[in-house]
């Protein structure tokens, strides 16, 4: 269990968590911990909106450009690094503000780490040898909710669930359910907008990414681990650098691939109740988000600081 003192900053990209938090952390005595699957990673600031060198020095930053390119990270590598650190936070009386938006790194540490068997390579050398047909076949026989909760049309997705069922013994679906049910008590807030201001916002943050610096970035990555090839913005300037695509096709792919990222992110955050929501469409001024979260969480609010409530 985390400390009770910490505080979420979650929602899509582009959605203002960086600024928000930093606000934050400068009134309550907080300390920022990462949870952006990308932004863990040397060498990508520009590619995956780090914030700028300017803000981090304005209040303390963790686990921001900690792994080397070339290392694979899941949620449970991500719980290792963040739990010891927010805790630390919280002992040296400080308050930590877990800002992102990747969700299974999120819910690792809302939740707690997921119940479900790790993978086994040995299972996996023994799936090639079967068709998708046989592999369908066994997973259902295992577990009959399967062909409801399961994309039975992607064998990613039917491998692991059969993983699933042979290594815990139990159908899979049984397992996911009961971890999906947990609903933890945390502080939280999930920044909402519009989905075409929001659009909006990602497309020029595209922009901005591209007056800056993005292509020489990319062209200037070596070898990436499985994990960090992912991230957006990757694959399409590397088609453009090998004369494959045209520089404004290739702002045009980064930016629909963002906003198809983003719209996974709010179904995701969605189905996450433990949260509560802060809407950015139309704010009365430019602190509404600030004294909003002192609302919604007085325990937050400075001891020696009136926040103005939102409805004034």
């Amino acid at each position: 269990m985390l400390p009770a003192c910490t505080i979420f900053i979650v929602g899509p990209t582009a959605s203002g968590k960086s600024a928000l938090s930093i606000a934050l952390a400068e009134k309550i005595g907080g300390e920022i911990v990462n949870a952006d699957a990308f932004q863990l990673y040397a060498g990508m600031n520009i590619l995956t909106a780090k914030p700028a060198a300017a803000e981090m020095t304005r209040v303390p930053h963790h686990l921001y450009g900690v792994l080397p390119l070339t290392e694979s990270c899941d949620a449970q590598r991500y719980h290792s690094l963040a739990v010891p650190m927010i805790e630390d936070i919280a002992a040296r009386g400080r308050v930590p503000i877990v800002v992102g938006g990747s969700g299974l790194y999120l819910k690792a540490l809302t939740h707690g780490l997921s119940p479900l068997p790790a993978a086994s390579p040995a299972l996996r050398e023994h799936f090639k040898h079967l068709s998708a047909g046989e592999k369908i076949v066994w997973l259902l026989q295992r577990d009959p909710a399967a062909a409801t909760s399961v994309n039975l049309r992607n064998p990613r997705y039917v491998e692991r669930a059969l993983e699933i069922c042979l290594l815990a013994g139990r159908p899979q679906s049984g397992l996911r359910r009961s971890f999906a049910a947990t609903e933890p008590q945390v502080n939280g807030v999930i920044l909402d907008w519009n989905r075409e201001t929001l659009y909006a916002r990602i497309n020029q943050r595209t922009l901005t990414m591209m007056e800056t610096g993005l292509i020489a970035e990319v062209a200037a990555l070596g070898e990436l681990s499985p994990t960090a090839e992912k991230a957006i913005g990757i694959h399409e300037v590397r088609e453009h650098l090998a004369g494959h695509v045209s520089l404004t096709d290739t702002i045009a792919a980064i930016q629909q691939a963002t906003r198809r990222y983003a719209k996974r992110q709010i179904t995701w955050f969605r189905r996450e109740r433990c949260f509560q929501t802060i809407c950015l469409d139309s704010v009365p001024t430019a602190d509404y988000p600030l004294s909003r979260i002192f609302e919604l969480f007085p325990c937050l609010r400075p001891s020696s600081q009136s926040v103005p409530s939102s409805s004034t």
